[in-house]
Formats: C-alpha cells, sequence, structure tokens
C-alpha cells in the first residue's frame, strides 16, 4: 500500500472510531481522538476551541442525552477526511436526526479541525418527526 493511501485510511479510520466512541457514550476515548488545539465549526454557530469542545462532547455523557451517526459516505484525500451522514440527536425519549455534512483534518493523527454544515430547516424538520414520534403512543 502506497504511504499516501495508508494516511488516508488511517485517517478514516480515526474519524470512525471518534464516531463510535461517541455513539458508544465512551466520550473519554472519543476526546483521545482529538488534538489538544482542536477547532469545531457548525454551520452559523459560533466555533468553538479545544477546552469548550471537551466540555460539550463530555455532556453527551448522560443518560438522558444520546449521539448516534449513520454513516453514509466517507472519503479522504491526505489528512482531510470529508463524511456525509445523518446525526441522531437523543433528548430523553425524542430523536432529532438530521444530514451533516462534515470536513475533518487531522494532525499528527488526531482531528485538529471539525467543521460540520447542516441545514437548520432539516434540522428543524427532524426535531418536529422526533417531537411527534415521542408523544405517540407505542404500536
Amino acid at each position: 500500500m502506497s504511504e499516501e493511501l495508508e494516511l488516508e485510511q488511517d485517517a478514516i479510520t480515526t474519524v470512525r472510531e471518534f464516531f463510535a466512541a461517541l455513539e458508544l457514550g465512551a466520550v473519554e476515548e472519543a476526546l483521545d481522538l482529538l488534538h489538544p488545539d482542536v477547532v469545531w465549526k457548525n454551520t452559523s454557530l459560533p466555533t468553538v476551541g479545544g477546552g469548550l469542545t471537551r466540555r460539550i462532547l463530555r455532556g453527551l455523557n448522560r443518560d438522558t442525552i444520546g449521539f448516534a451517526a449513520e454513516m453514509r459516505h466517507i472519503a479522504a484525500d491526505g489528512d482531510i477526511v470529508l463524511t456525509d451522514r445523518t446525526d441522531i440527536l437523543r433528548v430523553g425519549s425524542v430523536r432529532i436526526a438530521f444530514w451533516v455534512c462534515g470536513t475533518f483534518e487531522l494532525r499528527d493523527g488526531r482531528i485538529i479541525l471539525w467543521h460540520d454544515h447542516f441545514s437548520w430547516e432539516n434540522f428543524l424538520r427532524g426535531t418536529v418527526v422526533g417531537l411527534v414520534r415521542a408523544a405517540l403512543p407505542n404500536r
């Protein structure tokens, strides 16, 4: 395997392991995959730096809050990884599913940039669907 292809596979593996750890509630394992100087950007939201990123992600480590990501596509070019996925946020019995396109940049094998793009309209639609499903009795 060429060195460039190996770097890309390593980068993809790191991003996949990051999401898998978040899904399992293994937040500290996920945080180990972040560079100390990580920057987390989300569409139209304030950019968050290393320490605050860690505090926010540790907030996922509760019984009433959950996270999952259904990876649709993932590709790398060197240490840049692009993801096309559906993120699912769970707050109590409400599950909010919405489309996200992410760009990850790795440095020294760890994520230094996490930049997510999403549609607020899609997020709001996912919220409404999640609220309706939570309100309907199980059949």
